[in-house]
């Protein structure tokens, strides 16, 4: 921990225009933040035998097929079964520890180089229509493994354009209106409707109406349906239908068309409420994801995700860990299991990538869980690390 805290403090403000620091500052940084998972430095630095560090540019990193191939050949890496010359040819297999949000610029070009990608995701999100959510349906939050499927989504025909057109869509900011098309879209009236094929049209609507009648049975909680995402809506029905997010999952993944080399996984496989908290390194606990990246001081409003100002934090980010539902203090840190998929599918992948993002409520909320910061630290395969201006190979 001292380590960590060390070259933690070392590192510029962000913003600074000082040369940043060597990565593995920043990785035994990040391996402080929590208390008891990330075990070795190796989650994040070089394997035995590592030949060094590469540092790409935006023209190489968006021809990354061939490095990594060479990478993993010269690593013993992968999993693959193919032999001779078919073996050069398979792409790789990743996996993607990401939030929901700032990789998905990423997730359209990745389907040009390889489909064999398993998108790992938090289940921790309380920001946007998914607080609504969770306030009065509870469960996990579904809203960043809802835009990953839809970013996967197939778009070679029109019926899976307006597939995705439905499920991608937002209702109004007033809540009157809000209310109002949300029961055009239930009822079937809905413009949106139009070139989604009655087999579809019933499946995504019978969720629909499954949630809605959810809500109606939680009246006195008042659901509010400003900026409610489609996809959220049909994602919570089929998760309380099922009363499995897994298998919501594999429902919103069949409705969207992924790819079936695509995997989209939460890290924790529950159908209860997550709550993520941070320490400062004043003391002072934040609880909520949205207060730690969008901090509110209380209010309740339309988080824009694409705005990257917002309150500064009081001090700067210890460490994070997850929460008890009705917690508020370190009394209250609860220890979830990783998902097990996630683990076996770590143990077979070619190259782990860390994407870009917010680092303590996108990436941390993975790598805080007991048993992945091992797993990563036994693999002797490519690990590279995006940030938004680079990317950074460890090998």
């Amino acid at each position: 921990m001292r380590a960590g805290a060390a070259a933690s403090s070392a590192r510029p403000p962000l913003g600074s225009s000082s040369t940043p620091p060597h990565p593995r500052e920043s990785e035994m940084a990040l391996v402080a933040c929590p208390r008891y998972n990330i075990s070795h430095p190796r989650a994040f630095a070089s394997a035995p035998g590592s030949r060094g560090l590469l540092r790409a540019s935006r023209s190489a990193a968006s021809r990354p097929r061939g490095r990594l191939r060479r990478a993993m050949a010269a690593n013993g890496g992968g999993h693959s079964t193919a032999t001779g010359a078919g073996a050069s040819d398979a792409p790789p297999s990743l996996l993607v520890f990401s939030g929901g949000t700032a990789f998905n610029g990423v997730v359209e070009e990745l389907k040009k180089v390889t489909t064999r990608v398993v998108h790992v995701l938090p289940v921790s999100d309380d920001g946007g229509s998914t607080a609504e959510i969770v306030r009065v349906l509870g469960g996990p939050a579904v809203g960043d493994i809802r835009s990953r499927c839809l970013r996967l989504s197939d778009e070679s025909t029109s019926e899976a354009l307006s597939v995705r057109k439905l499920l991608g869509h937002r209702l109004p900011i007033d809540p009157s209106e809000a209310k109002l098309e949300w029961y055009q879209i239930v009822e079937g009236d809905h413009s949106l409707w139009d070139g989604v094929s009655r087999p579809y049209r019933e499946t995504i609507r019978a969720f629909l109406v499954y949630f809605h009648n959810e809500i109606l049975r939680r009246s006195a909680e008042m659901f509010c349906f400003t900026n409610g995402s489609i996809g959220n809506f049909f994602f919570a029905g089929a998760r309380i239908f099922f009363q499995s997010l897994d298998a919501a999952i594999f429902l919103f993944s069949r409705v969207s068309q992924i790819p079936a080399e695509s995997l989209v996984l939460p890290v924790i496989s529950t159908n209860d409420r997550l709550t993520l908290g941070c320490e400062l390194w004043d003391g002072t606990i934040i609880r909520g994801q949205n207060e730690i990246s969008h901090p509110s001081n209380g209010r309740r409003e339309v988080v824009n995700k694409d705005c990257n100002s917002c309150t500064a934090l009081p001090s700067r980010i210890k460490r994070v860990f997850y929460m008890s539902s009705e917690g508020s203090s370190l009394l209250h840190e609860v220890f979830p299991e990783a998902n097990h998929t996630v683990l076996e599918q770590l143990s077979k992948v070619d190259c782990i990538v860390y994407a870009m993002g917010s680092l303590f409520t996108s990436v941390c909320p993975s790598l805080v869980l007991r048993g992945i910061g091992e797993t990563i630290a036994s693999r002797s395969i490519p690990k590279v690390t995006m940030l938004r201006n680079r990317i950074r190979y460890y090998f």
